[in-house]
Order: C-alpha cells, then structure tokens, then sequence
C-alpha cells in the first residue's frame, strides 16, 4: 500500500515541476482550447461587462496589459502618464531610507519647470504641494496627483482605447473567460485532505498547466445535512475575495456526482504542521511568527474592508505556499455583516472562540482579534493558549477558561509580543485590541509596536521574503491511505429541484484569477498578437467576409472544416458607431 503514495506523490510532483515537455504541463492542444474567436462573435459582451476605466484597467489584469499597450503603441503621448503611475506605485513600496531619493527622481523627471517629461495634467498647486513635502518620505505624497492622472486617463484615452483593436481584443479574452467549465477543463491528482462534505484534492487546468486544489462537494451530502445555503454562502464569499493574503476561487462548476470550488493550491502545508511537526521544540523564532502575523492580519483585513467576518482563524486554517508566504483558507463560517449591523452565533473551534460567542453575544468583527491572538500566541509559545496539545478536556472547561483564566506568558515572549498578546486577548470587547474601528481595525492592529519594523506596503506588494521556504520536493499532506474516505450517502435521490441551487453554485471561471492564470503562465504573452505594423490579426477584421470553401483536386478526401469560433458573423451597426457619434 506504501507503493499506491509513492505513485500518487510521484505523478503530483511531476504535474507540479510543469511535466517533463517543454510546454509546462499545457494539454498539446492547448491553443485551440483558447483559440480567440472572430471579433464579430465578441462584440455583444461590451453591452454585458462594465466598460469604464475604472474596472477594465485598474480591476482586470489583462484589461490593463492591453491599455498599456494600446497608449504605448497607438498612441505614445499618453504612454508617459503610465510610465508616471509606474513611478509612483514604486515609490510606494520603497524601502523607507530609499523612498525619499524615488521623491526627489520623480519630481526632477515629471513636475519641474522644463521636465523631460511633463505631465502637464496637474495644475501648479498640486505640484507645490508635492514639493513641500519632498523629504518627507510619506508614502501618501503623490496620491492626489495619481487620483488626478487617473482621472485623465479614464477620459479621451480610454474611449480612443474603446474605438480600438486593443479593446476588440480585451473582448476576446472575455470571451474565452466566458466559456463553460466542466470535468474535461482539469487533470485530477492525489487527495490532499478532507473538507466538510467531500475530499479535496490537487488539480491541473489543460490549456495552461496551472495547478489548484479542487474542494469537491458531495451533492448527496449536501441535500442530508441541508447544507445547501451554507455551500451557496461560502462560494459567493470566496468569489468576492481578491487578496494575495486569502485562498481565492479560481473556477466553480459541477459534475454529475459534485460541486467542485477550484482553489489556489497551497503546496506548503498548514501552520499547525509547521508548529508541530517540524522537528525541535514546537513554535517558531520571532521573527518567523511576527512575518506569519503580518500576512494573516492583512488577510484580515481584507476580509472586514468586505464586510465579512472570519470566525474560523486557527493554525490549520492557515497554508503556506510554495514560496512560504501564507494564505487564510476555509471561509465556510465566514458571514457577511452589513454596515451598522451585528451578527450572533456561536459558531468557531473550541480554544479559539471568543468570550462573547461562547456568550451568544451580538458582535461584529471581535471575534477575529481574539482569534488573532489565538494564533500569535501559539506561533510564539507552541501550544494554544487555553487548552495544551493532546490535553484531554471537556468543551465546557475550555469555554471557562477562555472567558476568566489569564493566559500565561513564558521567556519565549519579547514584551512586545507580549503585550500584543494581551491585548489581543482581553476578555472584553470593549478592551481588546482591533475592536474601535468597526471594519477598519486592523489599522490599529498595524500600530502595535510589535511590527514597528515592517514596512507595510512592501509586505503587502509580496515585496518581503519569507523567513521559510518549502521544500519543493516534498508533499505536506497526509498519506493517501491515511486521509479518511467519505461513506457512500444513502437514501438521498437528487431531482429536477435541486438544479435551481445547482445553477447558482454553477458559475464558471472567476475574472481576476482567470486572468492572473493567462499571464503567469505566458498563454496571454503567446497568444496575444497583432498584425504587423500595428494592423489588426485576421481575428480582429470587423469587415471580414467568410471565406468559401476550397475545391481541391480530390473531392472525395475529407475536408477540413473551418472551425465555428474563427468564422466572422454579421454585425449590428451599433456596435460599429464610434462611441462619440452615439446619440
């Protein structure tokens, strides 16, 4: 049985290293599964898709490549406005002892008097404000000044982008985006673990090699334990999300038997098995456990700017990747909490539930500080602060202990972990740390002088390296024999009912991460081409005419026929009307 993992883990592996071909695990015939179809097939979606600046350029990943390329070489008089942006989103996320010579570049190439390259959108005031300011090395400085050529650009130029064979192209790409999902877009591998209503496990998409985890849902287990609004929920919450801090939704479809989520896979294992398992004393350094804290409250952070609220924050919800950054997972008790509104449930793991949702309490995003501290506090010690590992204690005792015991702190703790802890923990709402903001909390989190030394913007740009990289060679997950299997569900029967619920979860690929997969794995770089000198593809020819069909001196051979997707339909003249001549 030792052969059947080692077989398992040897074929994931290799799917994972991108296959032994050149084409990184891409199917062979992964340019006709994203062949573009004519432009003429495409146009219809401009009156379904939000076309502003503001989501096409700024939200879509593919939509601003093709902006850029269209400023670039359509019209190079708006391409500096770009190369601006550039500068100061660096800018941003420079190190502190740099960012003040990044303000002194940008003002002497762009601002001053007779500047290689003016940006003459900004008016004198706005200029003089930014060279008060210059040594000041306030990551703020230019934000006034990019809202302004934002602004700009989201006019004249993006309608010329509108009316142009860049944006016939960003169509096309939403085409593709658009098109059904099955079984048949995947490679399935080993089992990597076990969610709530059915096995997850490690997947690969044909067209372009890029590996996820497929959590599948078991329809039949679903509709026994009426689980059908919770599934709903935590799709439509994963669906939402776009964070490098949280797990986000890649595709969701259904097979016969399942809903399957297609998630980011994260080949590094869980903080618990970190913590734990590792070799040496239980925990890590503090630098280590400060780096884990940073990412898992921006995460956080995130997740409250949303409205959403946690509920679930612990070790083994937190994975790491295969570069050692770390990610929240499993949003199934994630709930959404409307402005001005309380929830109440007392719903979470023992040991980590705060005191009022032991309670029963109304809360808002409490929960999750306390949780946090949970999570810091066992990185740091090694054990959870409640409740030692393996102990053999009743719910109800933990319960007590979370809402009267103090916490105790050993010489693992620097006082400011330590004092981070402790106000993490306070038994109050009232009191405790992240709870005088509503959903703004983490800033205040941010504040604590236990991550004084971190700049913020660069961890949030991906910009730090992690203390722990993963081996890229091991598998952190349980052996194939040791996840349990699932028993079969009986005395279910699925019928034409359930296949309203079935539409909803049904939905496809997910824009941003479809998107973020075309260009990671170069299928955008090698399938996005124009014609030469700046003339539209064949594809791309509004006008184009069907061509008829060749008589070949052998009329008996089977022809080749032309494939639908390529084939121009006729087109409504609305679409041809150039967006300022429309009435």
């Amino acid at each position: 049985m030792e052969l059947e993992n080692i077989v398992a883990n040897t074929v994931y592996l290799k799917a994972r290293e991108g296959g032994a071909d050149s084409n990184k695990g891409k199917s062979k015939k992964w340019k006709k599964i994203l062949q573009f179809p004519h432009v003429s097939q495409c146009l219809h979606l401009k009156n379904k898709i939000d076309v502003k600046y503001s989501y096409v350029v700024d939200q879509q990943p593919i939509g601003r490549l093709l902006f850029r390329q269209f400023c670039q070489e359509a019209k190079p008089k708006y391409h500096r406005y770009n190369v601006f942006l550039d500068s100061i989103e660096k800018y941003e996320v420079e190190s502190d002892e740099n960012r003040v010579d990044q303000a002194q570049n940008i003002y002497d190439r762009y601002l001053k008097n007779h500047a290689p390259s003016p940006i003459d959108v900004l008016n004198q005031s706005l200029i003089e404000a930014v060279k008060e300011k210059l040594n000041s090395g306030n990551r703020e400085l230019f934000d006034d000044m990019k809202a302004t050529v934002k602004t700009f650009l989201a006019g004249e130029p993006f309608h010329l982008f509108e009316d142009s064979m860049y944006f016939h192209r960003y169509l096309q790409w939403k085409w593709l985006e658009s098109q059904p999902v099955t079984y048949k877009t995947f490679r399935m591998y080993r089992v990597l673990g076990k969610g709530g209503f059915g096995e997850v496990c490690a997947c690969q998409v044909r067209a372009t090699g890029k590996m996820y985890a497929c959590k599948k849902l078991e329809k039949k287990r679903i509709k026994k334990r009426k689980g059908e609004a919770m599934v709903l929920i935590e799709k439509q919450i994963l669906q939402k999300i776009n964070s490098k801090f949280v797990v986000s939704l890649a595709y969701a479809y259904e097979t016969k038997d399942a809903l399957c989520l297609v998630l980011t896979i994260m080949n590094g294992g869980d903080l618990k098995f970190h913590i734990y398992n590792m070799g040496g004393e239980p925990g890590f350094d503090i630098v280590r456990a400060r780096f884990y804290a940073a990412e898992v409250l921006c995460g956080l952070e995130h997740l409250h700017y949303q409205g959403l609220v946690y509920r679930d924050c612990k070790p083994e919800n937190i994975l790491l990747d295969d570069a050692g950054h770390v990610r929240i997972s499993d949003l199934g008790l994630a709930v959404e909490i409307p402005e001005g509104e309380m929830v109440r449930g007392r719903v979470g793991t023992v040991g980590y539930m705060a005191p009022e949702v032991i309670d029963n309490e109304r809360y808002t995003f409490s929960p999750d500080w306390f949780s946090f501290g949970c999570l810091v506090y066992e990185m740091i010690e090694g054990q959870a602060p409640f409740r030692a590992r393996k102990e053999k204690v009743k719910r109800e005792e933990v319960d007590r202990r979370v809402k009267s015991d103090q916490e105790k702190y050993s010489s693992k703790f620097p006082e400011e972990a330590k004092s981070l802890c402790k106000q993490l923990l306070k038994k109050t709402v009232k009191s405790r740390l992240g709870c005088h903001c509503g959903r703004y909390g983490a800033r205040e989190v941010k504040q604590h002088d236990f991550f004084k030394a971190l700049n913020w913007k660069r961890l949030e740009a991906g910009m730090v390296d992690p203390p722990f990289v993963p081996d890229p060679h091991a598998v952190y997950a349980k052996d194939v024999l040791d996840i349990e299997q699932f028993s079969t569900v009986k005395g279910v029967n699925l019928d034409a009912t359930d296949d309203t619920f079935y539409s909803k979860f049904n939905t496809g690929s997910v824009s941003i991460p479809w998107q973020q997969e075309m260009i990671e794995t170069e299928c955008y770089k090698e399938l996005n081409v124009f014609g030469p000198c700046g003339t539209p593809s064949p594809d791309l020819i509004l006008q184009a005419v069907p061509q008829p069909e060749k008589k070949g001196c052998f009329p008996f051979r089977r022809k080749k026929k032309q494939s639908a997707r390529s084939m121009p339909v006729p087109i409504d003249e609305l679409y041809l009307t150039p967006k300022n001549e429309i009435s």
